[in-house]
């Protein structure tokens, strides 16, 4: 399988510049596994496709105002960090623009100096450990001189921070939304748990694999990155006694999706715990952890839209994003959703 077996047409006008307006209002595509019936709605319809005993998994992370713009103190020449991931103390890991320039010792100064920082090692794929020096609380300097992390398609100015988070995040960690959250308001969770349906929060912390396209062509060469992931016993409990009593088990998102995938044994049962995961699931994965997905329309040629693909079949997916291009719908994270069941 070739990465360009992936690959398909999208009119940038279709690239969503900004959020719905109204969470739930966005537009939804859903897709029957069984009948490969497709049918074109609204996100709030998504209860009218739950039942009682169902379970929706969502990725409680929080996204950090992860990025950064200072200077070099040496030679006042401008320096972008992204924060990944981070590691001990107040080392991070970091992606460093531009990289070429910035060496293991050199000094880096953000927001007037309230802000510094030291490359302390360069690892293997050019990403940098950064350690920061400051006075008061890191979280919030961070808030006043880190911005949002949007993805580089979006060229638009986010004017409301809290528009690219999901409305029940809790642990800030992750260096780009769980887009297919996004669409939920808490009043229709607060309407989709009155039904019936088990709602379970596990964390994934989004970090460099989505930042990183798939440079090769054979996929099975493609490496994903490590990102951090915590499953509670309370979690596992809920999805497997969904699961023992014959609910399905329905993943908000890819997050959650590989997730899933790596805590579940060959029996679907799902294990507790916290640890790294760089699972890659692509046609030809068996699924053990889940029974239906929300998700975003996907990059082409993306290790995201390769998942799907995994779930329904390849044709499959590149079909359903034909016509979602015909009908006009919103691609990427601020788009619109896709309901597969």
């Amino acid at each position: 399988m070739k990465v360009s077996d992936f690959d398909y047409y999208l009119p940038e006008e279709l690239i969503a510049q900004h959020p719905s307006p109204i969470r739930d209002q966005s537009r939804m595509l859903v897709y029957h596994r069984k009948s490969k019936k497709i049918e074109h709605r609204i996100f709030s319809h998504i209860k009218e496709y739950l039942k009682p005993g169902d379970c929706l998994v969502i990725n409680d992370t929080r996204v950090i105002p992860a990025r950064l713009y200072g200077q070099r103190e040496d030679t006042g020449g401008k320096v972008e960090l992204l924060l990944l991931e981070k590691k001990e103390g107040d080392r991070w890991q970091t992606l460093v623009k531009p990289g070429k320039r910035v060496r293991v010792g050199s000094r880096l100064v953000f927001g007037n100096g309230i802000l510094r920082a030291e490359v302390i090692d360069i690892l293997e794929d050019g990403s940098r450990i950064i350690e920061f020096f400051y006075t008061g609380i890191f979280e919030e300097i961070l808030d006043q001189v880190g911005i949002m992390p949007l993805p580089p398609y979006i060229h638009e100015k986010l004017d409301e921070k809290e528009r690219y988070q999901t409305v029940y995040n809790r642990f800030a960690g992750s260096s780009a939304a769980p887009t297919a959250g996004l669409h939920f308001t808490k009043e229709l969770l607060a309407d989709i748990e009155k039904m019936g349906v088990k709602i379970a929060r596990i964390t994934l912390h989004v970090g460099l694999g989505t930042f990183r396209p798939v440079k090769v062509e054979e996929i099975k060469e493609h490496k994903m990155h490590y990102e951090t992931y915590h499953v509670s016993h309370e979690a596992a409990h809920t999805i497997n006694q969904c699961r023992k009593n014959g609910g399905r088990i329905i993943a908000v998102g890819t997050t959650s999706t590989r997730t899933l995938e790596s805590v579940a044994d060959d029996n679907g049962l799902i294990h507790p715990g916290s640890g790294k995961t760089d699972i890659f699931i692509y046609p030809g994965y068996t699924f053990k952890g889940i029974d239906g997905l929300i998700t975003n329309f996907h990059l082409p040629k993306s290790t995201l839209i390769m998942l799907v693909a995994a779930f329904i079949g390849k044709e499959e997916v590149l079909n359903i994003y034909k016509i979602a291009v015909e009908e006009k719908y919103r691609f990427f994270s601020f788009g619109d959703a896709m309901l597969i069941l």
